[in-house]
């Protein structure tokens, strides 16, 4: 017992356990610098974030392999590409799941998953054309034309984000002169305005001058419209800090200054100084320049400041992956204990049953005070709010049976809804802005919440009735009374769900009359929360009617996951109606997969009961 205690211990001590990289202490204030704000997707967040983000999308992680295959962080990786591209270009972050599909010859002998920049180079014009030739209805691409999409977009993020700092010219040595640069475009700026005037007034004027400023000009005028990322600033009278109107990106601000005749933002002075220290290994004045830049901004936006540090914190913590590894840790210990030391096995996954949804709730509230908002705001939040609401029953359930059943089911569905939340996240930023019809706090604390904790009971209940077939078939312990209990279990949890479901849809009505005049429009996504609610009704009144016994409401618990399952996930995907977020291949390539096997274990729950283990089959049937 003593050596299982220490194992335990171990283990989770193994879990908070961190990368010797994130021990290390930088010579470069890389901290500092994941802390400047800059505005992005419709939100003020720090750059730790869009580095965070970024590599994500291109590479399905959130660090990278340098040139000596070390491995660095997502900002190490974004000053690379900003400051030293002619090395991070070599870096392999793009991640392609079949090349040899693509039909370039070469490119599948270069790597088998990750490719770099300078890999993709020599096709680029290929990629280009194909790019222009694919279906432009994202439901009917077919796997090549889905591939080449996916690279030329994240190729076209990489050179966004690249040039998002300041002007990224492909000379090696651009960025070691980018002062000078600028200086000399503040003089071209002041000689263009004198020779336009002389133009304009019909007087003889310098056209090489002229000329010079025109060149500047139109290099710099792509800037404007292709950087997406804002980093300038706007002033302490800013009327919302959250608006893209009130920031500004590097080429506007090179535009501005050709355009007013004015001297360059001071910023943009402190970013190219804060490069030329990075490329040439001056760590003081690297420092010293990000301590400036984070300490103005502070001076103008303290409160705001606040919220930075904050989500950069958080996203170091990262609570939702701690919280999977320690789902599925106390599933396994649950699955232990059902064949050797129950009770104190048992008593060691009830707490750390409790401890992980207590950090799953810390990551929820978390993300509540960054965004300002409830905690259901997109598909991504939803899949973390509905494991979460989910374990929540499954600890009630466990407090009053203690049969591990509840805390098993609790550990699974959280461990999969946050598997689910982590593939979401590979889309782009988790905390977006509002979409227009959803921005109501309102309705996002009442109507959202109330029906989401109806998707985890659902959920729940047919995890459970899983439960039973499993065990029905395969334990030779699992007995009537065993039976009765998760019946039982099933049958609440469903009276919670259906109720739940039905005043989270009426109170959907309500929303979408305040928003589009009509209470109820048969979108896919009103007719799901309705199919919920009828599925729901259906299991109540079969087990009522007696029309079915344990078995039965075992299959139609299941059958509820896949209605859930469908109008949680399913109608999100249809790329049609209000409530639609975008088809993507994968996710309905899961949904069917999904819906499959769900189908597979109601067949397996209706096998005749000569085929079932346990005791509790023995009473069906007369040998």
């Amino acid at each position: 017992m003593n050596k299982l205690i220490f194992i335990f211990f171990a283990l989770s001590i193994s879990v908070f356990s961190h990368d010797d990289s994130k021990n290390e202490i930088p010579e470069f204030d890389t901290i500092g610098f994941s802390q400047l704000p800059v505005q992005y997707g419709g939100r003020v967040q720090p750059l730790d974030s869009i580095a965070r983000n970024t590599l994500l999308i291109l590479s399905g992680k959130q660090t990278a392999k340098n040139h000596d295959g070390k491995k660095i962080t997502a900002v190490e990786w974004f000053l690379d590409i900003c400051m030293r591209p002619e090395i991070a270009d070599n870096y392999r972050i793009f991640k392609i799941e079949f090349p040899d599909d693509l039909g370039l010859d070469g490119l599948s002998e270069i790597s088998k998953r990750y490719y770099s920049f300078n890999d993709l180079k020599p096709y680029f014009e290929v990629l280009d054309n194909a790019y222009k030739n694919i279906e432009d209805d994202v439901q009917k691409r077919n796997p090549y034309e889905r591939q080449i999409a996916e690279i030329y977009d994240g190729l076209q993020l990489y050179y966004s984000m690249s040039q998002s700092l300041h002007p990224n010219g492909k000379e090696s040595n651009q960025l070691d002169r980018l002062i000078d640069e600028y200086k000399s475009y503040e003089i071209a700026i002041l000689e263009g305005h004198i020779e336009i005037s002389k133009q304009i007034s019909g007087k003889d004027f310098n056209k090489s001058k002229l000329d010079n400023f025109y060149n500047f000009y139109s290099s710099y005028m792509y800037l404007s419209e292709d950087v997406k990322l804002l980093r300038i600033i706007p002033p302490s009278n800013a009327d919302d800090l959250n608006s893209t109107d009130e920031w500004s990106n590097v080429g506007n601000e090179l535009i501005k200054a050709a355009v007013y005749g004015s001297s360059l933002n001071p910023v943009l002075l402190d970013f190219a100084e804060l490069t030329m220290a990075y490329r040439s290994d001056d760590i003081q004045t690297f420092n010293n320049v990000t301590s400036k830049l984070r300490e103005s901004f502070i001076k103008e936006y303290p409160t705001k400041n606040k919220y930075i540090e904050f989500e950069f914190w958080f996203n170091s913590l990262k609570p939702f992956a701690v919280c999977i590894q320690l789902y599925i840790l106390t599933f396994i210990i649950l699955l232990i204990s059902w064949l050797k030391y129950k009770v104190p096995l048992n008593n060691i996954a009830w707490w750390l049953l409790l401890i992980t949804f207590i950090i799953h709730s810390f990551g929820l509230i978390a993300r509540m005070y960054i965004q300002g908002r409830p905690p259901v705001t997109n598909l991504y939040s939803s899949a973390v709010f509905v494991g979460w609401g989910a374990v929540l029953i499954g600890i009630i359930i466990e407090k009053f049976h203690k049969s591990g059943i509840g805390g098993a089911m609790a550990s699974l569905v959280g461990f999969t809804t946050l598997i689910i939340a982590h593939h979401l996240s590979m889309s782009g930023d988790t905390l977006e802005m509002m979409r227009a019809v959803l921005d109501s706090n309102f309705w996002l604390a009442t109507h959202v919440i109330v029906i989401t904790l109806g998707y985890s009971a659902m959920f729940f209940a047919g995890a459970l009735a899983i439960t039973f077939i499993i065990k029905g078939l395969l334990s030779k312990s699992f007995t009537n009374n065993d039976a009765k209990s998760i019946a039982s279990m099933v049958y609440g949890v469903t009276c919670f769900a259906t109720l739940f479901s039905l005043i989270g849809t009426i109170l959907g009505g309500i929303w979408a009359d305040q928003s589009w005049g009509r209470f109820w429009g048969w979108d896919p996504k009103e007719n799901g929360a309705l199919m919920i609610v009828i599925t729901g009704a259906i299991i109540l009144h079969a087990r009522w009617g007696g029309i079915c016994k344990e078995r039965g409401l075992m299959a139609l618990a299941i059958l509820g996951n896949i209605i859930t399952a469908w109008s949680w996930f399913g109608t999100n995907l249809l790329g049609v109606g209000l409530h639609s977020y975008g088809f993507t291949n994968s996710g309905f390539v899961w949904m069917l997969l999904f819906i499959i096997s769900q189908l597979l274990i109601i067949a397996l729950a209706y096998l005749p009961w000569t085929f079932w283990k346990s005791k509790y089959a023995e009473s069906k049937y007369v040998k």
